[in-house]
């Protein structure tokens, strides 16, 4: 298993990640809350990192906190909830939010989240209830900064796609969260918080 990773930081097009550890690229899939708080390409990252082996396919996930990891791994636990739901969970809310939306038994904020409907908000508050106290932590240390896209527009609006939500809903949230000179992770953090309302 591949528990962690420290190497340099080569390209980050959400929700992929691209990192060169002593000469071998790996790509990792992360959600946007690891996304938003990346150095700039170029500097050295470190990551914790979940290995998945599917039927057809293996993959690699990162995460900057061991709370993000500890949560799309406990989420994934719950009936139904595979890891494209538990990368949506991360990218959509904190960690620390998450675990007292769960504690406090919010199924309607839950269902704001891409992907859980309200059967599956019920199944993770009953199955995750207890399970959320010690999950908090959070990110870890890198600042927000990036180097500009070419189209930061499409970029969030690639990246919410892939998170689950439908075209048609991404153009609208990108059309009330974008402002002129936005990076990606900008637009992608203000659209977030604006699906959650």
């Amino acid at each position: 298993m591949i528990g962690r990773l420290r190497g340099t930081l080569v390209s980050k097009q959400p929700p992929w990640l691209l990192i060169d550890v002593n000469g071998v690229g790996y790509e990792l899939e992360a959600p946007m809350s690891t996304f938003f708080d990346l150095p700039p390409v170029g500097s050295e990252v470190v990551l914790r990192t979940h290995y998945a082996v599917k039927e057809d396919a293996v993959a690699l996930y990162g995460f900057l906190s061991e709370g993000e990891r500890a949560l799309f791994r406990s989420i994934q636990k719950v009936s139904g909830i595979g890891a494209k739901t538990a990368l949506a969970v991360l990218s959509g809310v904190p960690v620390d939010a998450f675990a007292r939306l769960v504690q406090s038994g919010d199924v309607a904020a839950l269902t704001r989240i891409p992907g859980i409907g309200k059967k599956t908000a019920e199944r993770i508050v009953v199955e995750l209830r207890d399970r959320v106290d010690g999950l908090g932590g959070g990110a870890g240390p890198g600042g927000a900064a990036n180097t500009a896209p070419a189209d930061p527009v499409s970029e969030a609006s690639t990246a919410l796609i892939a998170l689950g939500y439908k075209p048609a809903e991404v153009s609208r949230l990108i059309k009330d969260a974008g402002a002129p000179g936005d990076a990606a992770e900008d637009i992608i953090r203000k659209a977030l918080k604006a699906a959650l309302r």
